[in-house]
């Protein structure tokens, strides 16, 4: 880990840096990873050794973690798991929140005491300046009290308003993939279940509506998805082979 916190240091290259992890990260949690650990090594110093983790949030997805090591992995998770702490503090408030010294600090007290029990003693959160449906926060990590006040503070908005737009073009990114892939998986259920109902029309003589409420009856009945139960109908006459269904990407 680097050993030096000169501003020329932690600037040097930084944005050149972000944004070849922004093209070559495969996905959000691999750039977090990533970017955790160059948080890390670029926030250390010659007196200290920093440790960082970020913590992203996103609606109706569960949080995201990335750590530049054990010990910040297992503090963010707790965090996550007492769903209240210094970080995410300073998401929900958009604001740094600073705890100097852990072993006088009053606040999140579970959470306290299982930071004092890694021999950590002061944590700082600072919110990433993200737009849509995503929050996020650096979290710093050191084993001195005292140590994340006055010019550190700084260093670390500067470093995370430097980073923020990296992260939001990787967040609008995964958006985008996972958009593409519940786009993808709809259409397959779609065309699993049309023909499906293709079938059972052919089987039963009788109309589209007909055969849909057919295959509906029957996942009611066996309490299994209308999807699986489609799968099936096509398997039968497909030897075996579930429906394919061919993209133009």
């Amino acid at each position: 880990m680097a050993k030096t916190a000169t501003s020329d240091v932690v600037w040097a290259g930084l944005a050149e840096y972000l944004q070849d992890l922004v093209l070559n990260s495969s996905d959000v949690e691999v750039f977090l990873r990533e970017l955790a650990v160059c948080s890390a090594e670029r926030l250390s110093g010659t007196d200290r050794e920093i440790y960082c983790g970020i913590t992203l949030v996103r609606r109706k997805r569960s949080i995201t973690i990335a750590s530049s090591d054990e010990t910040a992995r297992e503090l963010d998770e707790q965090q996550a798991r007492y769903g209240d702490g210094p970080c995410l503090t300073a998401i929900r408030e958009n604001r740094p929140v600073l705890v100097p010294d852990a072993d006088a600090e009053i606040r999140w007290p579970e959470y306290m005491a299982a930071v004092r029990e890694h021999g950590l003693r002061s944590i700082l959160g600072v919110p990433f300046a993200l737009d849509g449906a995503a929050e996020a926060s650096l979290n710093v990590y050191s084993g001195s009290a005292h140590t994340l006040s006055g010019p550190m503070i700084e260093r670390a908005e500067e470093y995370v308003l430097r980073a923020s737009k990296a992260l939001n073009l990787s967040v609008r990114m995964a958006q985008l993939t996972e958009a593409r892939d519940n786009l993808k998986a709809a259409m397959e259920s779609r065309t699993t279940i049309d023909l499906a109902v293709g079938v059972i029309m052919g089987q039963n003589r009788c109309s589209q509506d007909t055969a849909f409420e057919i295959l509906r009856k029957a996942s009611s009945a066996r309490n299994v998805k209308l999807r699986e139960i489609a799968a099936t109908i096509v398997a039968g006459v497909n030897q075996g082979r579930e429906a394919e269904t061919r993209f133009d990407e």
